[in-house]
């Protein structure tokens, strides 16, 4: 268990030193230091505006379950378009069928 414990350690201290060694870098420091206060901003954004982000995110939701229920219904469409090729192909085949040996027939005459 101790050897387990020394592994998360060593996985832990190694990320916070090359998190460090990355800072050394101006443009990742601006980085860094421009989305943590994008981040801060959203995240009081949704504290303050709880009502608002509770409403976004059913709106969200409601359009993500319509374009699923199109998608269903499309599939369905389709998949009934394919049974019916299924039934009316072997009616064309034997008709293609039946007209290629009425031609052969009256050019054989």
């Amino acid at each position: 268990m101790g050897n387990t414990n020394k592994f998360w350690k060593g996985i832990l201290f190694g990320a916070i030193a090359g998190g460090a060694v990355t800072l050394l870098d101006k443009e990742t420091r601006h980085s860094v230091r421009e989305g943590i206060k994008k981040g801060t901003k959203e995240v009081t954004h949704c504290i303050t505006h709880p009502s608002e982000v509770a409403e976004q995110l059913r709106t969200k939701t409601e359009k993500l379950r319509n374009t699923v229920e199109q998608v269903s219904e499309d599939v369905t469409f389709i998949a009934e378009k394919v049974g019916e090729l299924k039934e009316v192909t072997p009616a064309v085949v034997s008709l293609v069928s039946d007209t290629k040996e009425a031609f052969l027939e009256s050019s054989d005459d």
